[in-house]
């Protein structure tokens, strides 16, 4: 099993990332989370990642910490999720949010996620109940600073279209969500799922 990874960023287009090791180059996919923390191209970054072999595919998943790469393994392990919609969970909670959700049985929020019903929120809440009272909700995620301001609506944008919303629907939704009080794209999806669910 490849458990990490490291090497040069050569691509980034959600969820999918293009990492050059030694002149090979591995397409690993990452959640919102991580992506938000990667440097510009051409820098050098080390994943944790998960691999998973099937019929038809092996995929790369990776994490910027073994805590977000342990609840992804938590995550697939309940009945009727795989890696997609593990993925998709990691990228609309950071690890913090989503041990709260958990703690605090907040179905709501997991229902916010593309591709989660009400019956498969209830089934990450049970199976994952009392697996997480020892993880603490206080750390946050550290955003990567950069030197060009991105576009933080588009980012937000195509992040929703990479979870599953059709374009015209991400647009309405990060047109409404947006106040201006969100700095960074992270933030601004954050809020618009949020907006979305409530």
């Amino acid at each position: 099993m490849i458990g990490r990874i490291r090497g040069i960023l050569a691509g980034k287009q959600a969820p999918d990332i293009l990492l050059d090791v030694g002149g090979v180059g591995y397409e690993v996919q990452v959640p919102m989370t991580t992506l938000y923390e990667l440097p510009e191209l051409g820098i050098e970054v080390s994943l944790f990642t998960h691999f998973v072999v099937r019929e038809d595919a092996q995929l790369l998943f990776g994490f910027s910490t073994e805590r977000e790469r342990s609840l992804f393994r938590a995550l697939i392990k309940v009945n009727g999720v795989g890696p997609k919609i593990g993925l998709a969970i990691l990228s609309g909670l950071d690890a913090g949010q989503l041990v709260r959700v958990v703690q605090q049985k907040d179905t709501g929020s997991l229902v916010a996620v593309p591709g989660i019903g009400k019956r498969t929120a209830e089934r990450i809440l049970l199976d994952l109940e009392g697996k997480l009272n020892d993880w603490t909700v206080g750390d946050a995620p550290v955003a990567a600073t950069s030197s060009q301001e991105p576009d933080i609506v588009a980012e937000a944008e195509s992040a929703l279209v990479a979870l599953g919303y059709k374009p015209a629907e991400a647009s309405r939704a990060v047109a409404a969500a947006n106040d201006g009080s969100s700095s960074t794209p992270e933030e601004l999806i954050r809020t618009t799922l949020r907006s979305m669910a409530g």
